[in-house]
């Protein structure tokens, strides 16, 4: 395993904000320069540390399970074991259900982001992102919250929604289990609002917009935001936007 740190080992370690308990990071990218730098930039970062980093996918699963991180940073285009099947197999077990899968991707219209979110990310970043930004991702995905606001993220998600069809998939959950609001609640969810852009919407409080996001998602037994995002698209709650010029 590449670089892995002791349990609450390295410079961030002993860093507490508010407080809290520091976010616990683990990095997963082939380039070691890739890694050092999102090393840096969080362990520079009172509240944050990074406990392992890992080459390839197979070395990442090892190090989630080693380490139980709160969030990792998963590059996609990994050897031996690809970073869509590394979260794959982390988001299918139980005793890592309270990981969360950060995608790392070159280009915004990476082909494996959609199937990335199927698998169990809870968002994606373009590698280019802004230090300030990649610290407020981790901190939003490790919250419980999905990495889905952005008008590009939207798009991304009703292309490759569109696409997906062709390759074999579960059936699309029955959503006959969900209310008439909590129905109605996914599919704002699925264009990426907030509890607090949901409760404007709707003209609710955030804690009852909160609410039924969680019921949502305790009904369709999934674990984060962005399981619902594909829960809309797939079952069809949610028609994918029609591509510019189609």
């Amino acid at each position: 395993m590449s670089g892995a740190a002791p349990d609450g080992g390295g410079p961030g370690a002993a860093a507490e904000r508010d407080g809290g308990r520091e976010l616990r990071v683990a990095l997963a990218d082939d380039q070691a320069l890739v890694r050092a730098g999102f090393r840096m930039l969080l362990e520079a970062e009172p509240g944050f540390a990074v406990v392992g980093e890992a080459a390839d996918g197979v070395e990442a699963v090892e190090l989630v399970r080693a380490t139980r991180p709160d969030v990792v940073l998963m590059d996609v285009r990994m050897p031996r074991r690809d970073g869509l099947e590394a979260t794959r197999e982390i988001s299918a077990d139980p005793a890592l259900a309270d990981v969360r899968v950060l995608v790392l991707t070159t280009f915004e219209l990476d082909e494996y982001v959609f199937g990335a979110l199927r698998s169990g990310a809870s968002g994606f970043l373009l590698k280019d992102v802004e230090p300030v930004e990649l610290l407020r991702a981790v901190r939003v995905v490790a919250a419980g919250d999905a990495l889905l606001a952005p008008r590009v993220t939207r798009r991304l998600i009703a292309e490759f929604a569109a696409r997906e069809p062709a390759a074999p998939t579960p059936a699309p959950p029955q959503l006959d289990v969900l209310t008439e609001r909590e129905r109605e609640v996914v599919a704002l969810v699925a264009e990426g609002l907030s509890n607090h852009e949901l409760a404007e919407r709707l003209v609710i409080s955030p804690a009852t917009a909160k609410t039924h996001v969680s019921r949502a998602m305790g009904k369709l037994d999934v674990r984060d935001r962005a399981q619902l995002v594909v829960i809309a698209y797939e079952s069809g709650l949610v028609r994918p936007a029609p591509r510019p010029g189609g």
